[in-house]
């Protein structure tokens, strides 16, 4: 017989990390996602979900330890199904799914529905199911972006017109929530994971 005084065991929340191919504001993005799971360690469980490409750049970057030793489970893309994200956001076993950094070439498959990456699949099987999908895309605004190399150097790109019109694209789609910065994912679990 369970008593009445006994303390019921709290689900723990889950959360869709994925990483593309972009170095853009990656340190930044794992930065905030190290504080978020720290800060929500009792009661959400953030699992990262690299796309080939961004198993890649991690590793440019020097970051797969550092991703491996503060998060339970990290996963990479073997195809557009495996690892089985798709059936777990359809199920709703998980709340939401973040892309963050999220290339241009991510955000224009998204745009126009192509589905052949794990995260593109992943985004779309998301919005069919009604789980909210949030991006923070590396070509926000038109104009001239400085991003840090692995060498700690800077580089200057060109952030063309035609991304930021996917961009847009992608911000009218029920369901998905461009943020503009990093910084932003705080107020997403926030609104998520209200104390």
């Amino acid at each position: 017989m369970i008593e009445s005084t006994e303390i019921e065991k709290k689900k723990v929340k889950r959360v869709a990390w994925g990483i593309t191919g972009s170095g853009d504001r990656l340190i930044e993005v794992i930065e905030i996602m190290k504080q978020i799971k720290k800060q929500y360690q009792d009661d959400v469980r953030i699992t990262v979900y690299l796309s080939k490409a961004g198993y890649q750049v991690v590793n440019f970057y020097d970051l797969a330890n550092d991703l491996k030793k503060n998060f339970d489970k990290v996963r990479v893309e073997v195809n557009s199904n495996i690892p089985t994200l798709a059936v777990q956001l359809q199920s709703g076993k998980i709340e939401f799914l973040l892309i963050a950094p999220t290339t241009a070439n991510t955000v224009a498959k998204i745009a126009a529905g192509i589905t052949d990456t794990l995260l593109t699949n992943a985004t779309i099987m998301s919005l069919k199911s009604f789980v909210p999908v949030y991006v923070v895309p590396c070509d926000y605004k038109e104009g001239t972006a400085v991003t840090q190399l692995p060498d700690g150097s800077e580089m200057k790109l060109r952030v063309r017109k035609e991304d930021v019109e996917h961009t847009k694209k992608i911000a009218a789609m029920d369901g998905v929530y461009v943020l503009e910065q990093p910084e932003e994912v705080r107020g997403v679990f926030q609104n998520h994971f209200k104390p």
